[in-house]
């Protein structure tokens, strides 16, 4: 079993993910909380999976977001994105297709929303990426080295 080296590679990408949101915010997204989507049933998926496409799918609302509000944050979210896919995912495809599309629910769901940058936008977008750091603390908490 991978989970072992994987979880260092996922400790990494989690770090810097909490890194980069953190900015504090004060804004709340208007829409519901978000409902994980079920895990794959694979035999590679680890216990945390439920998060990881949860995460997924808030990187994708926060990469719409900021590229909406043409924010000068240099973090590039689809890179922290795929460097999720390549340390979880690697060699799993039904893995990095769920988490993929992970992703582009949460990028679509926003974008069939805010068409321009709104002061509800930068609210929902701080409030998506404190929501990211949390999921990555909670897994790299549980499950890191």
């Amino acid at each position: 079993m991978r989970i072992r080296p994987a979880l260092h590679s996922l400790t990494s990408v989690l770090f810097v993910f909490v890194l980069a949101v953190a900015v504090p915010g004060t804004g709340r997204a208007a829409d519901a909380p978000e409902t994980p989507a079920p895990a794959p049933s694979g035999p590679a998926a680890p216990p945390y999976e439920a998060q990881l496409i949860q995460l997924s799918r808030i990187l994708g609302s926060v990469d719409y977001l900021r590229d909406l509000c043409k924010s000068d944050d240099d973090t590039d979210w689809r890179d922290t994105m795929q460097n999720l896919i390549d340390s979880e995912a690697a060699g799993n495809k039904e893995r990095t297709r769920t988490l993929t599309a992970a992703f582009n629910r949460g990028y679509r769901a926003f974008a069939a929303v805010y068409s321009t940058c709104t002061q509800a936008a930068v609210s929902a977008e701080k409030e998506y990426r404190q929501r990211g750091a949390t999921i990555a603390r909670g897994i790299a908490g549980k499950y890191g080295n």
